[in-house]
């Protein structure tokens, strides 16, 4: 009985010594977790700050202020100028991410279907505008499109176009821009669905070459529905970087002539800091962060639903 009393504390004593978990093992997942908890308390505390001084008038020229409420988001909301704003951000936007994913698309196909010699070279060419700042591309394009001495003046000459407004003009002002953010952006849209290209399963390709399908029912039916999830990653990283633009149109012209390409980034910023209006100025950038964290989590959702949808995990 006591030999049996004594294997039984034994046990408890074993039992009790293997559920102990040592220090480092309990203290580890804090530490994984703590960076990511870090930048989410730096990123709060600014959002936060933002929310609480667009409710007030705070100004650089002052060193008081006061509380004023809604006062700012009312005076933001009945201001004509702020809806021309947003509508030049909206079309900013939407032109610029139509054109760069169409020919990222496209350009993306061509060089998955040459896989030769001339399109590694071309991939490695075509990413060259990435590594460029998209203010030196802006002052790059102002040189080459300049009416007296600009390369693309001479070549339009050459066509009997001669002064062509560009920036300078009301009506071309946005092509101006467009155009300068499709040449530096293009690339990572092409090498986004590159990588998903070059993803794609071979065995239903195989079966459709065997069963006699076109290039246009294999691209309909197999390679768009698969690609989707990459064309959703590229169209969600280009979609918050076009909406919250501001080097391009700075650099160009800005955001002239007038008030043509004053969209919510450039109207936040020239009323925080040549009017040195900071409170009145927050609710542009708020506004702004609310399209974008709508569109964002709208674009997530459809990116997951075509990735379970590729996978064969839902119809």
């Amino acid at each position: 009985m006591k030999q049996d009393q004594t294997s039984g504390a034994a046990g408890v004593s074993s039992v009790t010594e293997y559920n102990v978990v040592p220090f480092k093992t309990r203290v580890l997942p804090y530490l994984i977790v703590a960076p990511a908890l870090i930048i989410t308390i730096g990123i709060m505390i600014p959002f936060a700050m933002a929310i609480y001084y667009s409710l007030t008038s705070y100004s650089f020229r002052m060193p008081t202020y006061k509380v004023t409420y809604l006062k700012n988001w009312v005076n933001t909301f009945t201001k004509p100028g702020f809806w021309k704003a947003l509508w030049v951000t909206v079309r900013y936007a939407f032109f610029s991410i139509v054109i760069e994913m169409l020919l990222g698309m496209a350009i993306a196909l061509i060089l998955n279907t040459l896989n030769n010699r001339f399109s590694r070279i071309m991939r490695v060419c075509l990413i060259f505008p990435l590594m460029i700042a998209p203010i030196t591309a802006t002052i790059v394009w102002q040189l080459m499109l300049n009416n007296s001495v600009g390369v693309v003046e001479h070549l339009l000459n050459v066509f009997g176009i001669y002064n062509f407004p560009w920036a300078a003009g009301t009506k071309t002002a946005m092509l101006t821009v467009v155009m300068i953010d499709t040449w530096v952006n293009t690339p990572f849209c092409m090498l986004l669905v590159l990588a998903g290209l070059q993803s794609l399963p071979k065995s239903p390709f195989e079966s459709a070459k065997i069963d006699g399908g076109s290039t246009w029912f294999n691209f309909v039916n197999l390679t768009l529905p698969m690609l989707k999830p990459s064309l959703y990653i590229a169209l969600l990283f280009r979609l918050m970087a076009a909406l919250q633009e501001y080097s391009i149109i700075f650099g160009m012209t800005k955001g002239g002539p007038g008030d043509t390409l004053m969209n919510l980034s450039l109207t936040a910023y020239q009323t925080a800091f040549q009017y040195q209006k900071f409170g009145p100025a927050l609710p542009y950038i708020l506004v702004l962060w609310l399209m974008i964290n709508y569109l964002a989590k709208f674009i997530v959702g459809k990116q997951r639903a075509a990735q379970r949808q590729a996978a064969g995990l839902e119809e």
